[in-house]
């Protein structure tokens, strides 16, 4: 299935919240360039997260994930712990994107169900699939709530370029349930 322009930039964000590797600097300056156009406003955030990958090798760019995304439980990029904690509730809502990805034929492969990468991957998938009622509660009551708890750990003046990627991606994320909500 084609993906669209907006399918791209869901799978280009889902690359930068991985685990750092070569391409990751070549992916963000990819995904800015085609935020211009569309999402001036995201990618003058993004653009933060860019120049400050610029400045780090792949080591430092894999330490400052770690200590980010692993050491603070806080910035966990896993949308149910944000939402239910290590509660069985996380438990029943892995198993609920579980039983969704396999409807369309998704894994999350390696990692969680709940990892943000994974669940950004999917509700790209295509618009069908974005603008079902799914899709639209999991943005809004899933991964909004948990950008907004992620963002929470950063000050507006941090130096971690995450807090700068993860804003992008909230400002990313915001309009499209207005674009496309099919179900009021």
């Amino acid at each position: 299935m084609p993906k669209d322009s907006t399918s791209s930039l869901f799978d280009l964000f889902a690359a930068l919240l991985e685990y750092p590797s070569a391409e990751t600097t070549e992916q963000a300056r990819y995904c800015l360039e085609h935020l211009k156009p569309t999402h001036p406003e995201t990618a003058e955030a993004l653009e933060k997260f860019v120049r400050r990958l610029d400045q780090l090798s792949l080591e430092k760019m894999r330490e400052l994930y770690t200590v980010t995304f692993d050491m603070q439980p806080l910035c966990y990029p896993y949308v149910g712990y944000h939402l239910f904690g290590e509660s069985y509730k996380r438990g029943a809502f892995m198993a609920q994107l579980n039983e969704a990805y396999h409807t369309f034929g998704y894994s999350a492969g390696q990692e969680l169900p709940d990892h943000l990468a994974v669940i950004l991957r999917f509700i790209g998938l295509d618009v069908t699939n974005r603008s079902g009622e799914f899709c639209q509660t999991l943005l809004n009551s899933g991964l909004m709530p948990a950008l907004e708890k992620m963002l929470k750990v950063f000050s507006e003046d941090s130096e971690n370029p995450y807090a700068g990627l993860l804003f992008a991606l909230q400002l990313f994320l915001a309009p499209t349930p207005e674009k496309e909500l099919t179900h009021a």
